[in-house]
């Protein structure tokens, strides 16, 4: 019983918490790959990011990509990537940011890990001129005192150098500029001073911008002439600054340049809004064709030459418009009336809404005839007690002579927008308070999810005013996202109604058209009715034959609440004899055979609409679950024939019938099926389960099925395939040549995903220029400046013992034995090295054998400062298959201990006699002959 525990236990772990680690297979550029607290990607703007998250765990994690803010936004951090790999076609500045992969696959704690992504760029820089303002009296260059100010916007920041015609300017050298950087700027700014102005000032200024040539940007610059004529751009409008005109004209505002050297460009734009379709710019000049009130706002002008600052002017547009006209009828507010009565006070208004709202002129009739102001009749323009723009006509201590029909006319004065007029009769039975009622059963109103219903509150009145509509709650808008609705006849349509419309409407009479008293209100209740909601919408359900099951289906809403039928079915077919009384929660028990599996559906209806509660009942056993973590799954069994090591877990093995054993299909993805066979194996919960698939070729695609079996039925096929190459770059033997890592792929080596932080490629070109002297190759080992190494940097975040590994390409060992009486064949591994620097680390080379698992022996190691030279290596090894080359960099104890790698080769036979080293430290060899070498080196390797 022990030893079952312990076994179980030991089973359980292959079911694992997910684990990630993000590498990048896009374009990048070799900056900084890493940092101490997270890897940096650093990419150049307009090439295409690629980064995988690389995840283990089983089952097998699901892969979601985030992202938050970096130096600028977007929207990605709103969506998410579910895919392992994150492609950005042609990324962009605003892009940059930290990248977020989760991994999770429902045991224990997802996997979270991130990645800033750098976006390297330079933009064109931008050069203008000044002056201090004090100087300005005269002609803007006949002072003393001139300054070129450079902007660019770039990441890396930007190096800036400045020339007068074709000379670079040095400060040290010339008492007549400063060169500085000016606080609290946008940008990266430096600023060029020219103090008491000499005549070799007036030049051609280059101002040349460098980053450089981090990820291959090349440098940008920009020139201006600075003559004694160079001057700030002025601007003069051929309109005023504020222009009214009528919908359908053509409008021209014209901008004329007055001033300006060089010549100044001029453009157009409009405040918060683009220009409008139909607009036409040309030579400063904006034509409007057939403007419409749309195109009415502010207009800008603006005069750019770099000198100075810009010339701006301003044209704010207004194209006439009138729209709705309202009266009100406001009875003398003083006694608190609501009627119109004789001898008492009584006011007319009227508005219009429209632009511009104060040209608006209002005109007053009594039956046709002008209205002069007189004691008893007064025309307020502008009334203070009203809206703006609203004029009103008081009428003083009403007399029966007053009862007559009242007109107020809008319009705008000389202008083709046609005036607009409303007649008000005013007598003591023409006028009424308004009554506003909800019909006999209107009170409530029900309507089906998704129909078409009609909300009522009749008004009555004279005259009759409108009626608005909005919810009862005032958090709540109405349907069309408004607060309020105006409807002429009190009837609010409602179409393709929703549940969340449910509730009480308010309708009230509007203050406006009418009499403007105290607001008649109703509230009429909305009841959506809708089909039942029930719980669980889709089951799947597995168990063992001859138990039994009992499916349940839970009501969570439903209007009306009460149920007018329940019944079940099973396949389409009804199961009378077990259908239940209508019930609250319904369920269904029966026994479990291999005749009743099926699809079992429970639909409720309650006499609005039906709904379903669908079961999966089955007694076959959940899919298998392949697991995806298996170390070194390919193994060669000779030549080109390979096998691989395929293993899988059982999803709840006794949840159904005993599982007795597993159907495997393999196909080529080329061919036909290879193969279909039965094996006999019961899975044990959590137990990882293998089988060895023979006779594979290298390189072909498989496609892997694969079915659990029981007692009475054969589960649903799960499929995968598998690309049978080696995991790694494989170098065929005829492909053996020396690695000077000029190729930016650094000829199939690769950076080890388990160490602290990674090699880099580097060159003199690309090297930083305040790095330090004291350690480091200033070229490759050939001496050139364009040629590549790879080293690894010392300097900060880099602490003692951090670890760098290289790998190298996969090298197919086929022929496992050397010729007769030799043993193993031997193979020659030849680099050249660097380790200058008073805190120099530790290069280890280290021979990594792949088989079913991968098998490490350090074949070389070398401690501490070797000089400033390049120094070679040469080792002899004797695999006994296929393997790898680790080049292992340990940091020494501070910054000077930078260390480099260069023209990696590895060639089969024994290194040559005039170059042989054994696999001792240099400083070693001229103590040992060659029969001592072959000694320590056998011994080392063993």
């Amino acid at each position: 019983a022990l030893k079952t525990d312990v076994f179980l236990s030991c089973l359980l772990q292959y079911y694992s918490p997910a684990n990630a680690k993000i590498v990048h297979e896009g374009q990048a550029c070799v900056v900084k790959d890493d940092n101490i607290s997270e890897r940096i990607y650093t990419i150049r703007e307009g090439d295409h990011l690629m980064l995988k998250c690389l995840v283990k765990g089983h089952p097998r994690p699901q892969v979601r990509w985030t992202k938050t803010a970096g130096s600028a936004s977007d929207k990605f951090q709103e969506t998410s990537i579910y895919n392992e790999t994150l492609r950005i076609e042609g990324i962009q500045r605003v892009q940059g940011g930290r990248y977020y992969c989760k991994a999770d696959n429902g045991v224990g704690v997802a996997a979270i890990k991130s990645i800033r992504v750098d976006v390297q760029y330079l933009d064109k820089p931008v050069l203008t001129v000044h002056q201090t303002i004090s100087d300005v009296r005269g002609s803007f260059y006949q002072e003393k005192t001139v300054f070129l100010r450079c902007t660019v916007n770039s990441n890396p920041p930007a190096r800036f150098i400045w020339k007068r015609g074709t000379i670079p300017i040095e400060q040290s050298k010339d008492q007549g500029v400063d060169i500085y950087e000016p606080l609290y700027t946008q940008g990266e700014t430096e600023v060029l001073k020219l103090k008491n102005l000499r005549l070799k000032d007036f030049a051609n200024y280059t101002c040349q911008v460098s980053v450089r040539n981090v990820c291959e940007i090349p440098d940008s610059s920009v020139t201006f002439l600075l003559t004694i004529g160079t001057t700030p751009p002025a601007l003069r409008l051929s309109v005023n600054e504020s222009l009214v005109v009528d919908p359908g004209k053509d409008v021209t505002l014209s901008c004329e340049v007055t001033a300006g050297l060089p010549k100044p460009t001029v453009t157009w734009s409009r405040y918060l809004n683009p220009l409008p379709r139909n607009s036409l710019v040309r030579d400063g000049t904006l034509e409007l064709r057939s403007v419409t009130p749309a195109d009415s706002g502010f207009y800008n002008c603006t005069a750019v030459n770099n000198v100075g600052n810009p010339a701006k002017r301003n044209v704010n547009l207004l194209v006439r418009s009138m729209g709705n006209l309202t009266f009100q009828i406001t009875p003398d507010s003083n006694k608190d009336s609501e009627s119109i009565q004789m001898g008492r006070d009584l006011k007319l208004s009227c508005h219009v809404d429209a632009e511009p709202q104060d040209k608006v002129n209002y005109t007053w009739y009594q039956n046709a005839v002008l209205i002069y102001n007189s004691d008893s009749l007064i025309v307020l323009h502008s009334d203070p007690d009203m809206a703006p723009g609203t004029s009103s006509l008081e009428i003083v201590d009403m007399k029966f002579h007053d009862q007559a029909t009242y007109s107020c006319v809008a319009n705008f004065p000389g202008s083709t927008v046609p005036e607009l007029r409303v007649d008000v009769n005013i007598t003591q039975n023409s006028v009424t308070p308004p009554i506003l009622t909800v019909p006999e059963g209107g009170q409530v109103v029900s309507v089906r999810e998704g129909g078409t219903t009609e909300l009522v509150c009749l008004v009555d009145g004279k005259p009759r005013p409108p009626v608005l509509w909005s919810r009862a709650d005032k958090d709540l808008t109405m349907p069309t996202g408004e607060w309020a609705v105006e409807t002429r006849d009190g009837r609010l349509r409602l179409t393709n109604v929703t549940r969340d419309l449910m509730g009480a409407y308010r309708c009230q009479t509007a203050p406006y058209n009418g009499l403007n008293v105290k607001p008649r209100q109703a509230q009429v209740q909305l009841n959506v009715q809708y089909a039942p909601v029930l719980d669980p919408v889709f089951q799947d359900v597995r168990s063992p034959n001859y138990q039994f099951v009992t499916l349940r289906c839970i009501i969570q809403k439903s209007n009306p609440p009460h149920m007018a039928s329940i019944r079940w079915t099973r396949n389409g077919e009804p199961l009378t004899s077990l259908t239940p009384n209508p019930q609250e929660n319904p369920q269904l028990k029966f026994k479990l055979d291999p005749n009743n599996n099926g699809t079992y559906k429970c639909h409720v209806n309650n006499g609005v609409g039906s709904s379903t509660c669908t079961f999966n009942i089955s007694s076959r056993p959940y899919n298998a679950e392949f697991y995806f973590d298996t170390p070194n799954p390919i193994r060669n069994l000779k030549g080109n024939n390979f096998s691989y090591n395929l293993q899988w877990t059982q999803r709840e093995p006794v949840a159904t019938d005993r599982i007795i054993g597993y159907w495997v299909n393999v196909r080529n993805m080329n061919q036909m099926n290879l193969f279909s066979k039965q094996i006999d194996k019961e899975p044990v919960k959590g137990g990882l389960m293998s089988y060895i698939l023979t006779d594979l070729k290298i390189p072909l695609s498989y496609e892997i099925r694969l079915a659990p079996i029981t007692t009475y039925s054969t589960g649903d096929y799960v499929s995968r395939t598998i690309n049978l190459k080696y995991p790694i770059n494989v170098v065929p033997l005829h492909d053996y040549h020396v690695c000077g890592f000029e190729d930016k792929h650094i000829c199939g080596f690769s950076q080890d995903r388990g160490d602290n932080f990674d090699w880099t490629r580097q060159n003199h070109l690309t090297q930083n220029p305040k790095r330090s002297s004291n350690t480091g190759p200033e070229m490759d080992r050939s001496g050139t400046k364009e040629g590549c190494y790879m080293y690894i940097e010392a300097s900060s975040p880099r602490v003692m013992g951090d670890t760098a590994r290289l790998l190298s390409p996969l090298y197919n060992v086929t022929a496992a034995r050397g010729p007769k009486g030799s043993g193993r064949f031997p193979y020659c591994i030849s680099f050249f090295y660097h380790m200058k620097g008073k805190q120099t680390g530790t290069l280890d080379v280290w021979l990594r054998v792949k088989s079913i698992a991968s098998v490490d022996t350090k074949v070389w190691s070398l401690i501490g400062n070797q000089g400033p030279d390049w120094n070679q290596a040469n080792i002899i090894v004797n695999p006994s298959g296929p393997f790898q080359v680790v080049f292992q960099a340990i940091r020494g104890s501070g910054y000077e201990g930078d260390i480099a790698i260069d023209d990696v080769s590895v060639t089969k036979g024994k290194c040559k006699q005039e170059n042989s080293s054994s696999s001792l430290p240099m400083y070693m060899q001229p103590q040992l002959n060659n029969s001592t070498q072959w000694l320590l080196l056998t011994i080392i390797y063993l």
